[in-house]
């Protein structure tokens, strides 16, 4: 009898580990992207704290916001990234693309969650544009301390979509060197759904929306040029896509999107 529970008790140290008690649990996140036209609504007044109730009414883990002054004369020299964090009680990342007025103009990202990485990359300009930029943060998910990748980014607006196309190239390289990151892209693309830069884009990333949902112009939208995206697909499931019922804030509408991460396969 006694071999007997030995082999028992051997079997079940080998089998247990191959069957853990708890699978992991996807984590699920609450994404707002949001070009916030520095904080000057379509009744012509800037008011950062509207800007915020926007923001906190959807209850964001992550946000996405594109024309975001910091220090300049136009805004009263506020820092809007850093009242922005104050008022929304988030952590704040900015990334600065152009010298404006004694200050900065660029990208900003707010999380709920730490901000352990950060770089700001300048995107291709073509003949003299404004320059654009990609603001790459990684984020510490909890409960797991997974890291996720999120590109904050606003491409140029002219008609003419070469240097879209050169940006979207040079984000799809970025986030091809860290391939084990699920990672999302989040902006104002100045593109539509069925653009070549949009279809370059999901070369490497899918669209929160398979349908469009516009985001401009604000008052009566008619077509989509605000996108929330993500890689890899097969660990993103998306659970929500909606663009707010807002507008007055800003001139464009602001994406929401709720969406899950799936656990990494062994």
């Amino acid at each position: 009898m006694k071999w007997f529970m030995k082999v028992v008790l051997l079997a079940a140290a080998i089998l247990l580990p191959a069957f853990p008690c708890h699978a992991a649990e996807p984590i699920r996140l609450r994404v707002l992207s949001y070009n916030i036209h520095h904080g000057e609504g379509s009744d012509r007044k800037r008011d950062l704290e509207r800007i915020a109730k926007v923001i906190l009414s959807v209850t964001p883990d992550v946000v996405a916001l594109q024309e975001v002054d910091q220090t300049v004369k136009r805004t009263n020299r506020i820092d809007q990234p850093a009242e922005l964090a104050r008022l929304t009680k988030m952590n704040v990342i900015f990334g600065a693309n152009i010298e404006l007025q004694g200050g900065h103009y660029g990208n900003a990202v707010l999380s709920r969650f730490p901000i352990t990485r950060h770089e700001n990359h300048l995107l291709p300009n073509i003949d003299g544009s404004e320059q654009r930029g990609a603001l790459e943060t990684e984020i510490t998910l909890p409960p797991s301390k997974s890291p996720l990748l999120l590109f904050a980014t606003h491409l140029d607006f002219r008609a003419d979509e070469r240097e879209r196309l050169a940006s979207a190239t040079a984000i799809n390289e970025w986030v091809a060197r860290q391939p084990d990151r699920p990672a999302l892209l989040a902006g104002d693309l100045n593109a539509t759904p069925k653009s070549a830069t949009l279809q370059r884009f999901e070369k490497v990333w899918t669209r929160a929306n398979e349908s469009p949902q516009a985001t401009v112009p604000v008052k009566h939208p008619t077509k989509q040029i605000d996108f929330i995206l993500y890689r890899p697909a097969d660990r993103w499931k998306v659970v929500e896509v909606t663009v707010l019922d807002e507008a007055v804030a800003s001139d464009h509408r602001a994406i929401f999107a709720v969406l899950e991460l799936q656990p990494a396969r062994e």
